[in-house]
């Protein structure tokens, strides 16, 4: 397939959804052979959203206006001023009408298919339970800690930053902390260098392996408002603060069940909509 320099208005939103799903670029900034797998995927899913739109079960679906100029405004607002926006529009041989028209059409192409899936039997008792069985990996909870540091980097560029004054400065607040550990969220948002300084110093809830290999190794050590000795890392010093443990939990059936019902639910909508598409296309 040769690459078309002016597709249809109605495609080139296509091609455009296509270009940006596949190389996250917009097709004026494919390469040749880019665009044209962009334009082969836009032409296919064309034809089969076409083949949805000439369905019985779309003649009587309506689109309200407002859930058009909805999808048309979340797209509008994602430009600095209306200026850039019509002319990245022009660039892809759209208008605000096209935009508009493809809007619209893919709104109904969705509609039509969520009413296709609506038809998807749920779950059963015995169903979910199986599930449940099978993958009890995805159940599990993992131990999560909730974290806080104070940092002081590293920067030989700044005097108070080299390795030497960068640990000093924190071995000072090491310890005014021995002596007032409630004071870490203060002390956090004068010296610490790293932007959690504005909530505190909070790092939030992690499990094991989300933070520096250094500061995760003490974190899991730490008892609950704990605050360990200096840490370095790749980067720095750190003080860390374990605020809370949560200990690992095994979700029961009874917990996982809505979870379950859900992924379920939604991976019976797709084989449905996939069958009554792939009937279509028979037809």
């Amino acid at each position: 397939m040769t690459p078309t320099t002016n597709p249809s208005k109605p495609e080139a939103y296509n091609v455009l959804r296509a270009a940006l799903a596949l190389f996250k670029k917009a097709p004026s900034e494919l390469a040749d052979a880019q665009l044209t797998e962009a334009q082969r995927q836009a032409a296919n899913e064309y034809k089969i959203e076409t083949r949805v739109l000439n369905s019985p079960e779309a003649t009587a679906v309506m689109v309200p206006d407002e859930e058009v100029e909805r999808a048309y405004q979340e797209i509008r607002g994602r430009y600095e001023d209306e200026t850039v926006f019509l002319s990245e529009l022009y660039k892809n041989h759209l208008d605000e009408d096209a935009l508009r028209a493809a809007l619209y059409r893919q709104c109904k192409v969705n509609t039509v298919l969520e009413r296709v899936g609506s038809r998807a039997p749920d779950a059963s008792e015995i169903e979910v339970g199986i599930y449940y069985h099978l993958h009890p990996e995805q159940f599990q909870k993992p131990e999560m800690r909730e974290a806080g540091h104070i940092f002081i980097s590293i920067n030989p560029e700044y005097p108070e930053n080299t390795r030497e004054m960068a640990r000093e400065r924190l071995e000072e607040i090491s310890a005014k902390l021995q002596k007032k550990p409630h004071k870490f969220a203060g002390l956090a948002l004068k010296h610490s260098e790293c932007p959690t300084a504005l909530q505190g110093g909070v790092l939030g809830l992690v499990p094991s392996g989300k933070l520096y290999p250094e500061l995760d190794a003490v974190l899991f050590k730490l008892k609950a408002g704990e605050i360990s000795g200096i840490v370095e890392s790749e980067i720095g010093f750190h003080l860390v603060l374990c605020k809370q443990i949560q200990k690992p939990e095994s979700l029961s059936l009874q917990k996982a069940t809505p979870k379950i019902r859900q992924f379920m639910k939604e991976r019976a909508k797709r084989t449905c909509q996939r069958a009554w598409i792939a009937g279509l296309t028979k037809e």
